[in-house]
């Protein structure tokens, strides 16, 4: 059991890091506009394209967020 828990803990932090990562790729695209930051690829897009995606499928895309909510709250420790 120890190495299952171990492999949750391993994944809880990468996932953290990934979303920090994509909070500053989003600031660092405010601050310095997309011609700038080719660098870090073009992240505020890709978010708009996700959410667009999932807007356009109606209920199949309300249900796809609520489940990413939810495993991104139940990732959080104390949540």
């Amino acid at each position: 059991m120890n190495v299952v828990s171990t492999a949750k803990n391993w994944l809880r932090e990468i996932t953290e890091i990934g979303l920090l990562l994509v909070a500053l790729g989003v600031v660092i695209q405010i601050l310095f506009g997309t011609g700038n930051t080719t660098f870090i690829g073009n992240v505020t897009e890709n978010l708009t394209n996700l959410i667009s995606s999932l807007g356009s499928q109606g209920l199949v895309g309300l249900i796809a967020l609520g489940v990413i909510l939810y495993l991104l709250s139940k990732s959080r420790p104390g949540a």
